[in-house]
């Protein structure tokens, strides 16, 4: 009785295994995607600055439909991050703003997720923010 028991107990805990295994979206990060950021002004100030990024594949083809979002933070610790939300204004180019809360030097990461669940992580240094 007790073998019959973990036997279906086994086999449960196989199946919940191999649904969540089954069902995880492909999560994998593109290493080689080429990004490309632009701030203006440039160099960037103090306030609000347009961010256009650019994203293609190790082949130069735009990255099409991806959803980006970038986090700039200073380079000392106790600053509260800022927030983009990119919007595509052409296959492979996403623009949005960023607000520099105050000088020094920041950067930004970029986290894109493609349709297809893979993602680009990028770092910017952006050094020198002015104040105005």
């Amino acid at each position: 009785m007790l073998e019959k028991s973990l036997a279906w107990a086994a086999l449960a805990l196989a199946a919940v295994l191999l649904v969540m295994t089954g069902c995880r979206p492909n999560t994998s990060q593109i290493s080689d995607a080429q990004v490309d950021v632009v701030l203006d002004p440039s160099p960037p100030e103090v306030g609000t600055s347009n961010l256009s990024l650019t994203l293609a594949d190790a082949s130069g083809k735009p990255l099409e439909g991806v959803n980006v979002r970038d986090e700039g933070n200073m380079n000392h610790a106790g600053m509260k991050p800022s927030f983009a939300d990119l919007s595509e204004v052409k296959p492979g180019q996403y623009e949005g703003t960023l607000e520099f809360t105050m000088g020094g030097d920041w950067f930004l990461l970029v986290n894109a997720r493609l349709p297809d669940g893979r993602t680009v992580e990028h770092k910017v240094d952006v050094p020198g923010v002015r104040t105005k």
